[in-house]
């Protein structure tokens, strides 16, 4: 077994294993071969995920896990609220999912809130 097996070229994980004669990347349970290293999956692609550890794509369903306060609202975004079509974006101080929320309008959501539907 070798001591230096490379990261996953999906989700980028350090801790890939081998199972026979393929690499495996136990977060997200990819499976490649040895010699096809970062040119699998779309490697220098960012990875998103979501609070339970589940990788969030655009055009996904969250849902809101726990309540989270509006600046200038009186009530904000409650447990369990449905978002539909997030769409992924570089964003401001870690918030990196932009979507639109009934009653609220459009705002950006940190993907440690959200968990995929």
């Amino acid at each position: 077994m070798s001591e230096n097996l490379p990261p996953c070229p999906v989700c980028a994980c350090e801790y890939t294993y081998e199972m026979n004669d393929l690499l495996v990347c136990p977060e997200c349970a990819h499976e490649w071969a040895p010699g096809e290293g970062a040119a699998a999956a779309g490697a220098g692609e960012r990875v998103v995920k979501d609070s339970v550890g589940n990788v969030l794509s655009d055009g996904d369903t969250v849902t809101v896990v726990k309540a989270l306060k509006v600046k200038g609202s009186a009530s904000g975004i409650k447990a369990g609220t449905k978002v539909r079509n997030i769409r992924l974006v570089d964003g401001v101080d870690g918030h990196d999912i932009d979507c639109r929320i009934e009653g609220f309008g459009a705002m950006q959501l940190k993907s440690s809130v959200v968990k995929k539907a």
